[in-house]
């Protein structure tokens, strides 16, 4: 944001006339729309509206996927719907409108990740599954990287200019989605669409027609959740113990991880490092964790590996609060460290999700999983805001947090190289062999 000349602490109180912007008045949205003088409410209003349609999107698209939509349509509107309001954002004349249009980004947005895991994971072999979803979040931290060069080149420019170079590609992305992924064959054959099921498997398999009919065949469909909505999905979940356990030790798993993902880089201020070359490092850290989930799926089991990465980041976050000649210095590797380890116990999680829950509420569980993450966000700047008197409150806290909702995966049945289950009855059998 630009700085006016006169200073900001007595800007407000003098004539409008009297002062002015350094530079061009379209360069943000706050000299553009006036908002300058305007309260903390008006100012945080565009997040906040963001963040507030993710959570109603989470909630109001998850069953959709698993119902009526499918995964790859799920996907694609969510996409368009998402790519679409930020670039009419772009013609946003004040700041009512543009907050309305980044509630109904985020409002899209919410679905896209989940979605795509989801049609992904259905789609592959299972010896696939990790490695795929683990790549998936790899592009996802490449694309956030090119925001700052993305934002650096346009400096001094329209902040629409930034709307429009992150939305365009995106609605070519819908293009792409929309012509070339297949729908998931599963949610097909538990919709009754044999048909298109067998055409989607006969172009991305070498298997016979009469194979797949005698597999399609053997398959045991269960029809109460086909037109399900948001509350007899849940009550349906929540009704048999296997699958309430299952939910509630992921969304603790995902409040845990949550905290120490969103608020590690919040209270990179309380630390004895430069603060810009923290907030880099923690941003260029987010590759090497995909790295560390990629090898970790490969060589570990889901259990294991989320139970190393959660233990492994909660005390490096205890640590990053030591005090002492060595150990301030240190400070920012433990952070590191930590917050690598939660960004990769993130991806792990939500796989194992999607390996947990069969077709029917596959999406609808995930994205409880990626709500209950955001949760921890959300509670995440209350600990940092604490931290300011007592400094234990937020990366100690964090570690213990973690490292506490890392051991409930003890509760959890291994899914590494099993298949999928495309019925709630059929999950039910598994879970009683095991049992």
């Amino acid at each position: 944001m630009d700085e006016p000349c006169s200073s900001a602490s007595n800007m407000c109180s003098l004539p409008k006339e009297s002062w002015a912007w350094d530079g061009p008045i379209h360069t943000s949205i706050i000299s553009e729309f006036g908002l300058e003088c305007s309260s903390s409410f008006i100012m945080g209003l565009p997040a906040s509206m963001f963040f507030m349609g993710c959570l109603v999107g989470g909630f109001v698209l998850a069953t959709l996927a698993d119902s009526s939509l499918g995964r790859k349509n799920m996907l694609f509107f969510s996409c368009l719907i998402m790519s679409l309001s930020s670039f009419l954002a772009t013609f946003s004349t004040n700041v009512w409108i543009y907050s309305a249009f980044k509630f109904l980004s985020g409002f899209g947005r919410a679905t896209v990740g989940t979605a795509s895991l989801v049609l992904v994971s259905e789609l592959v072999a299972k010896g696939w599954r990790g490695k795929l979803g683990v790549m998936g979040f790899f592009v996802f931290s490449l694309g956030f990287l090119t925001l700052s060069p993305l934002a650096y080149v346009n400096r001094g420019f329209s902040w629409r200019n930034l709307y429009l170079w992150t939305s365009l590609p995106a609605l070519l992305y819908c293009g792409l989605i929309y012509f070339f992924a297949h729908e998931s064959p599963r949610w097909l054959l538990i919709r009754h669409k044999k048909e298109e099921a067998v055409e989607i498997l006969k172009s991305i398999t070498s298997t016979t027609h009469n194979n797949l009919n005698l597999a399609i065949s053997s398959l045991s469909l269960e029809e109460e959740v086909w037109n399900a909505d948001l509350y007899s999905i849940l009550k349906i979940m929540l009704q048999k113990k296997w699958s309430s356990r299952r939910l509630l030790v992921i969304m603790a798993m995902g409040l845990g991880i949550g905290l120490v993902y969103y608020g590690m880089p919040l209270g990179l201020g309380i630390l004895s490092f430069n603060l810009y070359l923290s907030v880099t490092f923690n941003a260029l850290s987010e590759i090497p964790s995909t790295l560390i989930s990629y090898i970790l799926l490969d060589k570990f089991n889901r259990r294991s590996a989320i139970f190393l990465l959660t233990m492994v980041s909660g005390i490096s976050s205890v640590l990053a609060t030591m005090e002492g000649t060595i150990m301030t210095r240190l400070q920012i590797v433990f952070e590191l460290i930590s917050f690598s380890c939660a960004c990769a116990a993130c991806d792990v999680a939500l796989i194992y999700t999607t390996e947990l829950f069969p077709t029917p509420v596959r999406n609808f569980a995930l994205s409880l999983a990626r709500e209950t993450v955001a949760l921890g966000g959300a509670i995440s700047p209350v600990l940092v805001a604490a931290s300011r008197k007592h400094r234990f409150l937020c990366y100690g806290v964090f570690g213990m947090v973690i490292g506490c909702s890392g051991m409930f995966v003890v509760c959890l049945p291994e899914t590494e190289g099993k298949t999928f289950c495309d019925s709630m009855d059929e999950q039910e059998r598994k879970q009683e062999l095991l049992e």
